[in-house]
């Protein structure tokens, strides 16, 4: 209507120029909207002569400088509100046409005042941007267009508090000069040419304002950016920045390139960077539609990881390998793709906030980098080295079922392999400055233990080479004292071990000083990777002699003759330099004496022998050298040994010595050389050491010492001369206090070495002085004396002795308690008690706890000890069983205690070490009398809450106690009792469990205890007799008629049918379980009826089959006619079995019943409707215990302890591997022991390959799908749906009386868990008239929130409960009632709902608030739809979302009604 009043006025008017001035005079908001509308018209229609025209560009002209520029510099600060943003939008327009009707002389001159006010730097920035823009299109002067395009890209350039500027300049100035030729090619030059381009940020918004100028749809372009590759530069910065919008600028490029290449389908190519690379950016007619399947993919992603979530990615990350593939041409080591765009979708799943889609993308590209072979590029030598520095944050102990306690995860493997491989192809020059830069940024944050032990493995593994030198010794330090930060000493110690490696392997020790290895060492903690005699610890000596021979010892020329030396005083003088200031310096460090004492005492040991006696010289190196001599040198190690024992025990006794602290070395060094003797005898047993004379000689000597002897610290004595020793006066800092601590260890030492010494004794000759009788009266009642003073001492040194020199004390009492235990009760159970206080107090000590359990273990749990407690019963006996719950008690929260135990017992129980038929009974007597450590065993383990998960592993606890009991032999008459104890015990432990909870949750403590139980009865079984059996099968029975979790239900019905099966005259006990009353069998039945569906095995061993076919089928006939539909259809499934049966057997009596009995399982398995009982009758039928799995062919460990229970959906950390039965050595199973794998047949299903009937439909694992068919571009959920139930379908009652809904709408808001969105969509349902609104919990509707956004449409609109688990059902059922079902989500698929026609019967199904539709419903959804969004907000509110589409739904059908009226 304005255009044709605006152009009556024209057309009527004489002058036009004054109709003009006219609207000018006031000029307010409607006035200059009329004025743009009057111009627009005369731009476009034109002058109707010669004057007339001439009159009207003299008013443009006019009304251009006069009025609209004035206007434009008031309106750009000006207050005034909407009406003043009119004024100014209409101003803008009346000056584009003005310059549209004068041509280039106004253009110009519009251009000239504007660049001059923004030289001037003045306020009117804005009007002058305005008026360039409207200048640009017509401008001429090569001069002026230059200018133009300089303060353009200045505009944009500039930082800070330009962006405004900048965003005005791309809205307005760049699209104006984009219509121009001249100015564009000044502009391109700007951009994307040789000089200095603009950050990335300002350079993708204004390659965005030109994007029609620079990728031009019509042939012949001057220029075209696709054909530049600092475009394709820009772009994929672009796409890796940090900010959002700059990354959709970038995908907005990338997407209008590949549309219009894809529309073209013209061949061009961009330029390469290299004459080696491939080129960013190419297109081909014949690959046209490969090209577009790349692109849409590559796009797809990129919009996907916005959502920046990892349910997101998740199921798109399969995409990638299809990128891969597309990338890769035939020819092995060629890009058809530049590399560079997959890294920029790895480098923004790396840079991301979220770190689990971090570890995602570093997950995904090592499992790339591994599978495949990628070409070497430079385009992903950035992305590698920060693969490297990211897979660390990541590395955490996770476990699959079938990996060890403390195994690498497959990350921490990936990146050894990774980072090996990656090194090896790095050319050598640039190794070292790799390796160095990664290790000194590992020492820019502090770590947790498990990231830092697996990076140093995997530094550990990288092959030797030499490339680090002083800063990398330097920065490996610096790692080290991560290291300390954890509580963690294992890990702590195992990480320190890795590091040392790392330094021996990659150090170049031509590079490195002596005095920076020593720093280096000294950062290690020895007490927790660098002990002596280790393996490791011979590696760094070796090394470390090494380098000090090469760069010290060997002779440094100098001149041409002299041969300069460097003596080993100089080694030592920072030693004798701590010593001396020992009196005198008090500040001194603690630790800096101890270890130079040590060192000293250490020294004083190891000096050779032409510096000392003989009975002080023991040279460990001598020692070691004898473990590996041949047997034609024993003869004179025997002689050496024999000579350093007499002269040792002659030492130790000598008593004239005048120097007090020689005194003591001399005592402290014996009695550590008889020590030496004793171990080394030990070790050497093929030697027969132990028969030589000295051995006697340190017998008696043992005998008759006095233990626990205490070495004074020489300033206690009263001699105050000093001490002298080689004329240098360094003993007289000893009688300092800072000296105590290593004083004390030297005593703690020397105490030790004497029970070594006492244990080599007892082990020898467990009775003292026993061949001494005859000779020695003093000896003849030295044994049982002698033990007991022995037994005292004992004790008194498990109080003075530190725990980590305890462990020959607990050996000694091992020996020494059952001798004593009878007569000398009280100080036994003192042992028993000082013993466990240390044990207990070393709980939390990693380092020496384990050492001191397995000492403390052989000490309580030794046959004898145990034998002689059990014989009595006494307080001994009850102290063990004490002992026994307070380490089970343990274990509970300190994982491997109970191995340590149960391994221990179990192997000596079974597997005695001694041929003494006597003895062997005796030891397993003992299993008898300490069974619950059996039985404790068989159902070890607890269970943690979410939040308080760890990485223990507990499996061996019970495969320790399974394997034992797979090794009794029923034949055995002790074996059999044990069994049959164990099995009693169990029977009673089930039972308390059920008495204490009715019911309990799905993989609940209980839910384990009682699957535990049942897996070791069923172990049991084969070995159990007909009697005791008999005895115990009313015990199972009663187990089944209780409310047990499905797996436990399948255990009792598999031991019910091999029971049967081995004894079939127990079936009349099994008939009477079907006579109890209706009430006691409603929940237990269904156990029963599926021992009838396995009845063909029952009765393999029955040679009258037709009369228990008969009963059998009596019984089933009755259930099937049962209220219950569950207990129908167990019924069925056995009634199937059982009359197959009798139509093999032929059985004449229930001739008469065939027709019905066959009529109904016809319509049992043709049956159709709208409810479930089709659907449920085909999932009990490939329920896999009906269907697959076979009693007997699938009776093995495999079967029982992991496939049964992953079918079952018990708990993963439930399931026990075979390959875990196979690794536990200690106790092997028999040769002729065959029950260890499952049929491939059961061990090849799913979970998803059936659905259970106790706990509903599984879930389907989708982690295997390769692809999806159709996937979120925002949001998609990686979740399993939960388990569903049946359906209750049922309607409210009130939706029949209302009669309100007269659409065929349903909306399905199960997934919304807010109460305010549904009740906001209840509301929109019911006043558009929905037929029904689905909700996930009719328990929303009493929400005092729900209500108040309903305002009472709950009470108009039908509601209809589905759980979010049911939902796939429900989706099914309602499209086979012919419904639609539409999904309210952005897909790659999705139809825009402006586009899409509502079907009559529509279901709409909306998503999750946070998660959108989870990605194993999309696959249900007929189609799509996705609200067209303009916006930079990724999604709408889902009430907002789901009233949009009922709204539109409504509107097409209130139009179709119309239309059919």
């Amino acid at each position: 209507m304005e255009v044709v009043l605006a152009d009556a006025l024209l057309s009527r008017a004489v002058d036009p120029g004054a109709v003009l001035r006219a609207v000018c005079a006031p000029l307010s908001a409607d006035g200059a909207e009329a004025l743009r509308l009057l111009l627009q018209r005369l731009s476009a229609g034109g002058a109707r002569g010669e004057a007339a025209g001439e009159a009207v560009r003299r008013a443009a002209w006019e009304l251009a400088l006069e009025r609209c520029r004035p206007l434009l510099r008031l309106g750009e600060g000006a207050a005034g509100g909407a009406e003043r943003l009119r004024l100014c939008r209409a101003v803008r327009g009346a000056l584009r046409h003005c310059v549209q009707l004068c041509g280039a002389p106004l253009a110009a001159r519009l251009a000239r005042d504007a660049l001059d006010e923004l030289a001037g730097g003045g306020t009117g920035a804005e009007a002058a941007v305005e008026a360039l823009a409207a200048a640009a299109p017509l401008l001429e002067e090569p001069a002026l267009v230059g200018r133009c395009a300089e303060v353009a890209l200045a505009l944009v350039r500039e930082e800070g508090e330009g962006e405004a500027a900048a965003a005005l300049v791309a809205g307005r100035l760049l699209p104006a000069l984009g219509g121009n030729g001249p100015a564009l090619g000044r502009v391109w030059d700007g951009l994307l040419g040789r000089g200095p381009a603009p950050r990335v940020g300002r350079a993708l918004l204004a390659l965005s304002a030109l994007c029609d100028a620079l990728l031009p749809r019509g042939p012949g372009a001057a220029m075209d950016a696709r054909l530049c590759p600092r475009f394709w530069r820009l772009v994929q910065e672009g796409l890796t920045e940090r900010d959002g919008l700059c990354r959709k600028r970038a995908r907005y490029l990338l997407k209008r390139a590949v549309d219009l290449s894809g529309g073209q389908a013209a061949c061009m190519r961009c330029p390469p960077d290299g004459p080696d690379e491939s080129s960013l950016f190419w297109w081909s007619a014949e690959e046209n539609d490969k090209l577009l399947q790349f692109w849409e993919t590559y796009i797809l992603i990129m919009e996907t990881l916005e959502g920046n979530q990892i349910h997101v990615i998740k199921p798109v990350l399969p995409k990638l390998n299809s990128l891969y593939e597309l990338a890769i041409s035939g020819k092995e080591g060629c890009w058809l793709f530049h590399p560079s765009w997959h890294m920029c979708i790895y480098k923004r799943m790396f840079e991301s906030e979220n770190k689990s889609l971090t570890k995602e993308g570093v997950l995904h590209f090592l499992e790339l980098y591994e599978t495949k072979h990628l070409p070497n590029s430079l385009g992903f030598s950035e992305v590698r080295g920060l693969v490297l520095l990211l897979c660390i944050s990541y590395l955490k102990p996770n476990r699959t079922p079938s990996q060890l306690m403390g195994a690498c995860p497959s990350l921490g493997m990936r990146l050894q392999k990774f980072l090996a491989t990656y090194l090896t192809l790095l050319p050598e020059e640039e190794k070292g400055g790799f390796l160095l830069k990664f290790i000194q940024k590992m020492t820019n944050r502090h770590w947790c233990a498990v990231p830092i032990l697996f990076l140093s493995m995997a530094l550990a593994y990288i092959p030797a080479c030499k490339v680090l030198g002083t800063d990398g010794l330097h920065a490996l330090r610096d790692v080290l004292q991560c290291t300390m930060i954890t509580h963690q000493i294992l890990l702590r110690g195992a990480a320190q071990c890795y590091l040392l490696q790392t330094a021996m392997h990659l150090t170049d020790v031509e590079k490195v000083s002596l005095p920076e290895v020593a720093s280096f060492l000294l950062s290690l903690r020895p007490e927790e990777s660098l002990r002596r005699d280790t393996v490791l610890w011979m590696e760094v000596r070796t090394k470390a002699t090494f380098m000090f021979i090469k760069r010290f010892l060997i002779p440094t020329e100098i001149g041409k003759s002299n041969i300069k030396w460097i003596e080993l005083e100089a080694f030592l003088n920072p030693l004798l330099d701590v010593l001396m200031k020992l009196g005198t310096n008090a500040y001194i460090p603690t630790l800096k004496t101890d270890k130079s004492l040590q060192l000293l005492l250490k020294l004083l040991q190891t000096r050779s022998l032409k510096c000392s006696k003989t009975q002080d010289a023991l040279i460990p190196e001598i020692v070691n050298l004898c473990l590996q001599l041949s047997s034609k040198k024993l003869p004179t190690v025997k002689n050496f040994i024999s000579s350093l024992t007499n002269a040792s025990i002659h030492n130790f006794h000598e008593t004239d010595s005048t120097e007090v602290i020689q005194y003591y070395l001399e005592k402290v060094t014996s009695i550590a050389s008889l020590t030496v003797v004793c171990e080394l005898v030990d070790q050497k047993p093929e030697a027969h050491l132990q028969d030589l004379p000295f051995v006697d000689a340190l017998k008696r000597f043992t005998a008759f010492s006095q233990f626990n002897e205490v070495l004074k610290k020489p300033s206690y004595i009263e001699e105050k001369s000093g001490y002298v020793c080689g004329g240098e006066d360094f003993f007289c800092s000893l009688c300092e206090e800072t000296s105590s601590q290593g004083w004390g260890r030297i005593v703690a030492r020397y105490v030790r070495d004497q029970w070594i010494c006492l244990r080599f004794v007892l082990n020898k000759f467990p009775m003292l002085a026993q061949k001494y009788e005859e000779g020695t009266s003093e000896l003849s009642s030295l044994t049982a004396e002698r033990s007991r003073e022995i037994l005292e001492s004992a004790l008194e040194a498990l109080t003075i002795l530190p725990s980590d020199q305890v462990l020959p004390v607990f050996d000694c009492m091992k020996v020494l308690v059952p001798k004593l235990l009878n007569s000398l009760e009280s100080l036994c159970i003192e042992a028993f008690d000082l013993a466990w206080k240390i044990i207990s107090s070393l709980s939390n000590t990693q380092l020496i706890f384990w050492s001191n359990l397995k000492a403390f273990v052989r000490f309580i749990f030794d046959n004898e000890v145990l034998a002689t407690a059990a014989s009595t019963k006494g307080q001994a006996y009850a102290k063990i069983k004490e002992i026994i719950l307070k380490l089970i008690d343990m274990s509970t929260t300190k994982t491997g205690v109970f191995n340590v135990v149960l391994s221990h017992c179990c192997q000596s129980w079974i597997l005695p070490t001694c041929d003494n038929r006597g003895a062997v009974r005796n030891a397993f007597l003992n299993a008898g009398d300490y069974c619950e450590l059996i039985t404790e065993g068989c159902v070890f383990g607890t269970v943690f809450r979410r939040d308080q998960s760890t990485n223990r592993d507990d499996h061996y606890v019970r495969i320790c106690a399974i394997k034992f009991l797979c090794l009794l032999d029923g034949s055995n008459i002790l074996h059999k009792s044990f069994m049959e104890d164990i099995v009693i015990k169990l029977l009673e432990k089930d039972e308390l469990v059920s008495r204490t909870r009715t019911r309990y949750y799905a993989n609940s403590l209980q839910h384990r205890i009682k699957n535990r139980v049942w897996q070791t009865l069923l172990v049991l079984l084969p070995k159990l007799d007909q009697n005791f059996l008999c005895g115990i099968l009313d015990k199972v029975f009663q187990a089944g008629f209780g409310n047990n979790q499905a797996s436990v239900k399948y255990f009792i019905e598999w031991i019910i049918i091999l029971s049967l099966h081995k004894y079939p005259q127990f079936l009349t006990k099994f008939w009477d379980c079907f006579c109890y009353d209706e009430e006691k069998l409603k929940t237990s039945i269904c156990t029963f009826l599926s021992v009838l569906s396995h009845f063909d095995t029952i009765l393999q061993n029955t040679s009258e089959k037709k009369p228990v076919v008969k009963k059998a089928l009596l019984i089933v006939l009755q259930w099937c006619f049962n209220h219950n539909f569950s207990v129908r259809l167990y019924a069925l499934v056995a009634l199937k079995k059982i009359w197959a049966m009798c139509r093999m057997l032929d059985v004449e009596e229930f001739e008469a019943l065939t027709p019905v009995i066959e009529s109904s399982l016809q319509q049992v398995e043709n049956m159709h409707g709208t409810g479930n009982a089709r659907r449920n009758w085909q999932r009990i039928q490939d329920h896999f215990f009906f269907a697959t799995f076979h009693p007997l062919e699938d009776y093995s460990l495999e079967t029982i302890f992991y496939t049964l229970p992953r079918l079952s959906e018990v708990a993963e950390d439930e399931w026990i591997s075979l390959c875990k039965f196979e690794r536990f050595t200690d106790i092997p199973l028999p040769a002729a022991f065959q029950w260890y794998r499952s049929r491939a047949e059961l061990l090849d299903l799913k979970p998803s390959d059936w659905s259970q009937q106790d706990m509903g439909s599984s879930s389907v694992d989708t982690d295997g799908q390769t692809e999806w068919t159709d996937v979120q571009k925002k949001i998609i959920p990686w979740k399993h749906s939960t388990p569903s139930s049946d359906l209750d379908m049922v309607l409210q009652d009130r939706a029949a009386k209302l009669g309100k809904s007269n659409s065929r709408l349903i909306v399905v808001a199960s997934l919304i868990d807010k109460p305010t969105n549904l009740g906001g969509l209840c509301r929109t349902s019911e006043i558009f008239g929905a037929s029904a609104l689905v909700v996930g919990s009719l328990h929303y509707i009493q929400d005092k929130q729900f209500q108040h956004l309903s305002v009472s449409a709950e009470q108009w609109l039908p509601l209809v409960e589905v759980k979010p688990s049911q939902l796939v059902d429900y989706l099914q059922q309602k499209k086979t009632e012919g419904y639609t079902a539409i999904g309210v989500e952005q897909t790659a698929k999705s139809y825009d709902l402006t586009e899409y026609c509502f079907p009559e019967k529509s279901l709409l199904l909306l998503g999750n608030e946070h998660e959108g539709i989870p990605a194993n419903l999309i696959h249900h959804l007929d189609v799509c739809v996705e609200i067209p969004q303009q916006g930079i907000i990724r999604s709408l509110n889902v009430h907002v979302s789901g009233a949009l589409l009922i709204w539109e739904y409504t509107r097409q059908q209130v139009i179709k009604h119309k239309q059919q009226k």
